[in-house]
């Protein structure tokens, strides 16, 4: 066994990634593309509809908030029924679910009725948890944050709607142009991915019920650190995506346009920085990578707690932070990646990415009830600082030297199916190197967990922990 470990980490440092693996990646990041653009139309039109509605600043940051916290929760069944349906069936439906609440935007008369279309709306916001299986299951070990960040670019639909939605209005008679073509994107694109979307060859499909497998994905070691580092990772990206528009609005005085406009380059930037941190998690490992962010985004965010001006300073201080959440964003994923095993890679998602959703749903519900109180945001940014510093903290004193780079040792240690997985387009092996070894695979996972039931811990069946000597 030991004179086979060399040529397998060989192997699997030499992993061919297929032609078919590519083309689903491109079809996935579009959809989460346009599925976040439907997700995100109602922030941009927040200040709009508090004019229309006579919003407080509350009820206008619960409106926008909204979609969010479904989005959230919602990708818990829908990464559930990823692993269980696989990818083909998932990825159109979640599209054309989300046409119907993007077309009933353009019939509301009330916030009731807003807060109900909103809540549906949320349903775009599930397709991540659908998405990071479908392209996991495409990919070998060495090669999955890399991957999984190039999906993540996707998540700038929401800059896409940040951007456009208050122009269109300005530009089209038709208020409700913007949902049509919205809708019209959609459906086309729901259309396109049923033609080309395939669930990879070696999927594993799960043969238990959503409860067991809910519950066996909560169990994993990993599941609770990760759901927390992404809540503050990728919560602090979705708050400030929906809520930076009124910020600037409030504190800079700045136009509609204007606003729009910067928030939409804050989601750019992050969202170009997400497949970044993903490669370079598979270069230097996830912890690392998480360490640095989260030290960056904690200064940052006490910078901007003082309120400092526009230009140059404030406008420097929340591109670095967007940077910065974009690749911890990333970087959190290639944990996933790398510790989950692969059947309940779509539960663990769904469960990770609920909490990456909470992350942003209470943060603008803060902002507003704190504005409201003290006619300042500081309170909420020194809080969002005091979370990156305990992530921060948590990374390097629980993460750091237990997080192997993935090319090297988790790629060695992968799953059998993704080791022999058939070349979709040419029937050869995707992955070149002997499939992995159960035994192998749950011994590394215990060498990661450092035997104590921290990140990674595995026990294989019949074999006992291990004890120091004496």
């Amino acid at each position: 066994m030991e004179q086979n470990r060399p040529a397998t980490r060989s192997g699997a440092a030499e992993a061919r990634v297929s032609s078919a693996a590519w083309v689903n990646l491109a079809v996935a990041t579009f959809g989460i593309l346009v599925n976040f653009w439907a997700w995100g139309l109602i922030s941009p039109l927040g200040p709009t509809y508090k004019e229309q509605l006579g919003l407080s600043s509350f009820q206008q940051s619960f409106l926008v908030a909204v979609p969010v916290l479904v989005g959230a929760l919602g990708r818990i069944p829908a990464g559930a029924l990823t692993d269980r349906y696989g990818a083909r069936v998932m990825v159109p439906a979640v599209s054309f679910l989300t046409v119907l609440p993007v077309l009933a935007l353009s019939v509301f008369d009330s916030l009731a009725m807003l807060l109900v279309v909103g809540f549906v709306l949320g349903i775009g916001g599930s397709f991540f948890a659908v998405g990071v299986p479908y392209v996991n299951a495409w990919f070998p070990p060495n090669k999955r944050g890399t991957a999984i960040g190039v999906f993540g670019i996707g998540t700038g639909g929401t800059a896409i709607a940040a951007f456009f939605t208050p122009r269109l209005l300005r530009w089209v008679d038709d208020v409700n142009f913007q949902f049509y073509l919205v809708a019209c994107v959609l459906v086309a694109y729901g259309l396109i991915a049923a033609v080309l979307v395939r669930d990879a060859p070696n999927r594993n499909v799960p043969d238990r019920l959503f409860g067991p497998r809910f519950t066996a994905a909560l169990k994993q070691p990993s599941t609770l650190p990760m759901s927390l580092l992404y809540a503050v990772s990728f919560g602090g990206f979705v708050a400030f995506g929906v809520y930076l528009p009124t910020y600037l609005r409030e504190v800079y005085s700045l136009s509609q346009d204007s606003a729009s406009t910067r928030a939409a380059g804050f989601t750019v930037v992050a969202v170009l920085c997400r497949p970044i941190g993903g490669a370079l998690s598979d270069r230097i490992g996830p912890a690392k990578v998480l360490i640095a962010t989260y030290a960056v985004l904690g200064v940052t965010a006490v910078w901007q707690a003082f309120t400092p001006g526009l230009m140059p300073q404030a406008t420097i201080a929340f591109l670095v932070m967007a940077g910065m959440l974009g690749a911890g964003s990333g970087a959190v994923f290639a944990l996933v990646a790398n510790l989950t095993p692969k059947d309940k890679v779509g539960t663990v998602t769904g469960l990770v990415g609920a909490a990456g959703g909470l992350g942003g749903f209470v943060p603008p519900l803060i902002m507003g009830s704190v504005y409201s109180g003290t006619g300042s945001y500081a309170i909420g940014l020194m809080l969002l600082s005091d979370a990156a510093f305990a992530a921060m903290v948590y990374c390097a004193a629980r993460l750091l030297g237990r997080d192997r780079r993935p090319a090297a040792e988790a790629g060695a240690a992968s799953e059998a199916g993704a080791a022999a997985a058939p070349d979709a387009a040419g029937g050869g092996p995707a992955v070149s190197g002997e499939a992995g070894d159960p035994a192998r695979t749950a011994q590394w996972q215990a060498d990661e967990s450092g035997e104590s039931g921290e990140i990674g811990a595995t026990r294989t069946p019949g074999r006992p922990h291990r004890h120091p000597p004496g």
